[in-house]
């Protein structure tokens, strides 16, 4: 039935058109519209996957945070008990997730500096230096 009224207005307002040419001309619209609308979908659903990236990175460097911090809080126990091969798996691993961190660049990379330090001094052995540069960098992870 709306394809009827479409074909009398047409057929109304362009006399001229036969009916061949008025059913290309809405086979015309209806691929402009399909278009139009798959066009429109993308966009939308490319906005959408967008702001949800952004939401999960930004809670994915609150994760790589927390674990950075745990894992420096565990290698600081461990060295404080001597027990140095313990402390260089944490260490590890907290180096490992604080390159996930996104923020201050400046604190991270001090931290990461301190934390590398403090893996240095305990592979010598040196209880004192390598908590203090663990503690530095456990300051710097808990300002982020």
């Amino acid at each position: 039935m709306i394809w009827l009224g479409r074909h009398l207005l047409f057929k109304y307002l362009f006399p001229d058109f036969s009916g061949y040419h008025l059913k290309g001309f809405l086979n015309i619209m209806n691929i402009i519209k399909k278009t139009a609308l798959t066009f429109f979908m993308a966009i939308s659903l490319g906005a959408s996957s967008a702001i949800a990236f952004a939401e999960e990175a930004a809670n994915s460097s609150a994760t790589s945070i927390n674990e950075t911090i745990e894992h420096v809080e565990k290698a600081l126990v461990e060295v404080n008990k001597s027990d140095f091969s313990a402390a260089h798996l944490h260490l590890k691993a907290a180096r490992s997730s604080s390159e996930h961190i996104t923020g201050n660049e400046a604190i991270v990379k001090q931290a990461n500096a301190s934390v590398i330090q403090g893996q240095i001094q305990s592979k010598y052995g040196d209880v004192k230096k390598s908590s203090d540069e663990l503690n530095k960098a456990l300051e710097l992870y808990k300002s982020l």
